[in-house]
């Protein structure tokens, strides 16, 4: 079909569809050289005429051009496609897909090449997204199967509910076990089940309550299969558009047996929290005041767990409290955090005991709630603490750096105070004597709340 045609004219053709075209010879060598873009004339000049076609392309590239140049003398009018990567003068690669073409009666061979550097771009992107799609594919699979097993293999009973239509989405075996009589699926069924009708009722009201705090639980409520008493804890999760109910329930017959052993009834029903842990901070008993503290279900959630898990900022002030019980037996008024299963930090005062008992040695903690007491800091009105003894109270409650800030703050207000006295509250002469400016000393006055600087203006 090329027979009648002028292989130069029809490269001038093609240059107008096409990024750049080439004539060569029966041998490879480049003839004549059109390009279509401008931008391609920076890697790709005159100086390719009269090269061979071979010698501009990569390494890899060059045993499949002698191919795609036979194949072409081999089958004239026949345009057979030709991938391959120019290796430019800056040793970048230029990747190019030919359409080479012998006219059949011509000596000459037409090569007409396109630019596929943004396709090859679009193909790197595409492979990239793909890479690591399939890599949070396989990692959310595995987080998967992590939840699954521990969801299955909690002793704990444990429902997921849709916060709509209150239908069971998840529940794990002892749920089941729980809740299903004759091993009746308890998946899609809607919730409360299992329960006498007192009950259900009252676990719609802890629905409405979880979904308005966040948070509610209810305890003596009773199954349908055997009248046991059960403890239930729901909890309000939302996630995007999504809500849920997070359900967790527990016998109290057998969450009380092990503190009711070891605990009398004075202590199980005492104000302030009471926890009875080994000599390693294991617990053995907790009453009801630390299992409200820790926002646990029930007493046997923290049977065998050590302590340290809710008592204290770090597991630093458990092991300085052992150290203490094992030398001395017996710690008073020590100040820490407890921090309970749903986020929330309580401050309290710990006093412990060596709980002496003929099969083994015990500590025993008495664990009171100071987060509403007033201290003098707080009825003083400032939020900067006053001497260096606050701040030294602060450790472990704070970072180091917070902490060094604000005794450079402590120091600063200091010296404010001592040069207002010496001044007699001349904020002029107070200014002089610190080497400040009175603005600086004012907007320092301000963020120290040092009272009576409105009463001296700064003047003009």
């Amino acid at each position: 079909m090329f027979v009648d045609l002028d292989i130069s004219a029809l490269a001038s053709l093609l240059e107008k569809v096409a990024d750049f075209s080439l004539v060569l010879d029966r041998n490879g060598k480049i003839v004549e050289l059109a390009l279509s873009s401008d931008e391609l004339q920076a890697y790709i000049d005159e100086s390719w005429i009269g090269a061979d076609l071979v010698d501009t392309v990569a390494p890899e590239s060059r045993g499949r051009i002698k191919e795609y140049l036979q194949a072409a003398i081999d089958e004239p009018d026949t345009p057979i496609r030709a991938d391959v990567n120019h290796l430019l003068a800056d040793s970048s690669l230029l990747p190019v897909q030919y359409r080479m073409v012998a006219p059949t009666g011509d000596t000459r061979i037409l090569a007409v090449g396109r630019d596929m550097r943004a396709v090859t771009s679009l193909r790197q992107q595409l492979l990239n997204a793909q890479q690591a799609l399939e890599a949070d594919y396989w990692r959310l699979r595995q987080v998967e199967t992590r939840y699954r097993q521990l969801f299955d293999l909690v002793s704990e009973s444990i429902l997921v509910l849709d916060a709509v239509s209150h239908r069971v989405l998840e529940a794990n075996p002892a749920a089941a076990e729980l809740l299903g009589s004759q091993g009746q699926r308890v998946v899609g069924k809607a919730f409360p089940l299992g329960l006498r009708n007192d009950s259900a009722q009252a676990i719609n009201s802890l629905m409405l309550e979880a979904q308005s705090v966040g948070r509610a639980h209810a305890s003596g409520l009773q199954l349908e299969a055997d009248g046991s008493l059960v403890t239930v804890v729901i909890s309000y999760l939302r996630q995007a558009n999504e809500a849920r109910f997070l359900v967790r329930m527990a016998h109290e017959q057998l969450a009380s047996a092990g503190s009711d052993a070891l605990l009398p009834p004075a202590l199980q029903k005492a104000p302030d929290a009471v926890l009875l842990t080994d000599t390693e901070g294991r617990v053995l008993a907790a009453n009801r005041a630390f299992v409200d503290l820790s926002q646990v279900v029930n007493e046997e959630q923290t049977v065998g767990i050590v302590a340290d898990r809710w008592l204290g900022r770090s597991g630093v002030d458990l092991s300085v409290l052992l150290s203490n019980l094992r030398e001395r037996g017996v710690v008073k008024l020590f100040s820490t955090v407890l921090r309970g299963d749903s986020g929330v930090h309580t401050d309290v005062e710990v006093s412990a005991t060596l709980a002496e008992s003929p099969q083994r040695p015990m500590f025993a903690f008495f664990i009171r709630d100071v987060s509403r007491r007033v201290s003098a800091q707080q009825a003083g009105g400032s939020g900067l603490p006053s001497t260096i003894e606050q701040i030294t109270h602060r450790v472990g409650r704070l970072p180091l750096k917070e902490l060094v800030r604000e005794s450079t703050d402590v120091i600063e207000a200091m010296c404010i105070r001592a040069a207002l006295e010496l001044t007699q509250d001349n904020r002029a002469s107070a200014a002089e004597l610190l080497g400040l400016s009175r603005q600086s000393l004012y907007a320092k006055l301000r963020r120290y709340e040092i009272s009576g600087f409105e009463s001296d203006p700064v003047s003009p």
